[in-house]
């Protein structure tokens, strides 16, 4: 295993990003991107190499950074940098990820040591730092058990406890409590030598946000929250490396509120429909409360591929925080009950392309057309892609989900391909279960461009004193 894949395992952003949709990546976008590097780096006072470990020989060129972001050729060099023209405008595809891991070896502004180490222009550093895009530990996160050898060697390297008991900053901490990231929120925040840095050299990006009328999409605006139509192809609070982009900020941009609205619960970038932001701290609390007593409601409206029988629906989800979810019908012990309720279900015509395109809803290869089936849902569970993944379990996966249809459509022409489904096979022992389930996840596709049909058309709490809803969903509009 090489350092790029330490970088993964240390940053949790490995792999490749797939490009969204079918249409190709502008030529500026197809430059060929190195690996991601490991610096791991001692304090000077303890006489260690400045580089321990890079999987490239070479430096990434500011200018090759700089390609990532826009379109313009780069000028000449000035100060050792070429002029760099910041984070916007956003790029229409997102990149593949770079993700660095440094050790600081010396105290210093986090820009300044960023920019040096990285030979990055202090503007796209700074322009990170702001996206939310770089965190920071006070000693090097652990690496997972599936690390190599090698990499455990260069970890305990660093944190090696001769070094970290000079650190006046970790006393009183475990290593654990040291390892906790946090995000670096000024440009010429302090960093001490021996802490652990992680740059997001390539944020994900969220060109959507740039198309929407933000103004149009406020339901309301009270003394503690507000109440905002989601626009699909938008993160409701951010991502880890981008906090920039997001509805929570440009809706707060757009009612010109001197603080940024806080996120009191999610729904998936692909959906749409209401979301409460918390003006205040406290509201937040609150709302969160209300939330874990079950005193919130949510309805969804979902357009779905086939139709689906009226009554609850229960299944249980694998504990594990990665797509796929995967559910049962059957009980599993420790797995996460999930339940919804089918209210109704209408035979409606499928949207038509135009409506797509607009949209950027993906085909997803479903074989019949003609019609969609609109189904209200009450949620009385909420886990993540709890809706979608129940759905396609029940052969009615979600038009333009093109991670759970292409599971719906492997399943409808095998139908023992789901170890978790009605006709699964039995298995003779646990590891041909496990090598089944790998099968199964690989059935799944990526995660949708920017639609798909599921609204959260409305939510409600304090039984009903208040109610909120969503106008229509993008598969109604002209």
């Amino acid at each position: 295993m090489g350092a790029s894949n330490f970088a993964s395992l240390l940053g949790g952003g490995g792999g490749l990003v797939r490009w969204w949709g079918s249409v190709p990546p502008p030529t500026f976008l197809l430059r060929p991107l190195s690996p991601a590097r490991v610096f791991l780096q001692k304090p000077r006072n303890h006489r260690f190499p400045r580089r321990l470990w890079s999987s490239r020989t070479s430096a990434v060129t500011c200018e090759s950074v700089c390609s990532d972001v826009i379109s313009t050729p780069s000028p000449p060099p000035v100060n050792d940098y070429p002029e760099y023209n910041r984070l916007l405008p956003c790029p229409l595809y997102n990149t593949q990820p770079r993700i660095e891991h440094l050790v600081v070896s010396e105290e210093g502004a986090a820009m300044d040591y960023i920019s040096k180490t990285l030979n990055l222009p202090p503007l796209f550093v700074a322009d990170l730092i702001q996206f939310g895009a770089v965190h920071a530990a006070l000693v090097c996160p652990q690496p997972p058990p599936t690390a190599t050898p090698e990499q455990m060697r260069l970890y305990k390297e660093v944190t090696d406890p001769a070094i970290l008991k000079y650190r006046a900053s970790i006393k009183g901490k475990t290593v654990r409590e040291a390892q906790k990231t946090f995000r670096i929120t000024e440009p010429y925040q302090i960093i001490e030598a021996g802490s652990y840095l992680r740059v997001h050299v390539h944020p994900k990006r969220f060109p959507r946000c740039y198309e929407i009328d933000w103004k149009s999409r406020i339901i309301a605006v009270e003394e503690s929250y507000v109440v905002l139509d989601k626009p699909a192809g938008t993160s409701v609070g951010g991502t880890t490396d981008n906090i920039e982009e997001s509805c929570a900020t440009f809706a707060t941009r757009a009612l010109g509120l001197k603080d940024t609205l806080k996120t009191t619960h999610q729904i998936d970038n692909c959906s749409e429909g209401c979301v409460v932001l918390a003006r205040t701290k406290e509201y937040c609390s609150v709302f969160h409360g209300k939330i874990r007593d079950q005193m919130v409601k949510k309805l969804y409206l979902a357009l779905v591929a086939s139709p689906v029988p009226i009554g609850i629906v229960t299944h249980y989800m694998r504990p594990v925080n990665v797509a796929p979810r995967l559910v049962s019908e059957d009980y599993v012990k420790g797995w996460y009950l999930c339940k919804l309720e089918v209210m109704e279900c209408n035979k409606v015509p499928w949207p038509n392309s135009i409506i797509q395109e607009k949209y950027s809803v993906e085909s997803c290869g479903w074989p019949t057309k003609d019609f969609a089936y609109e189904c209200k849902i009450n949620l009385m569970t909420g886990k993540t892609h709890q809706i979608r993944t129940q759905l396609a379990a029940l052969g009615a996966p979600i038009v333009g989900d093109s991670m759970y249809m292409a599971s719906a459509i492997a399943e409808l022409t095998n139908p023992e391909i789901n170890p978790f489904g009605k006709l699964k096979k039995l298995y003779l022992n646990e590891s041909d279960k496990a090598i089944a389930v790998e099968q199964w996840i690989a059935q799944h596709g990526k995660e949708p461009q920017v639609a798909i049909g599921l609204q959260a058309c409305q939510i409600s709490w304090d039984d009903g004193k208040h109610i909120y809803s969503a106008g229509s969903p993008w598969w109604r509009l002209e």
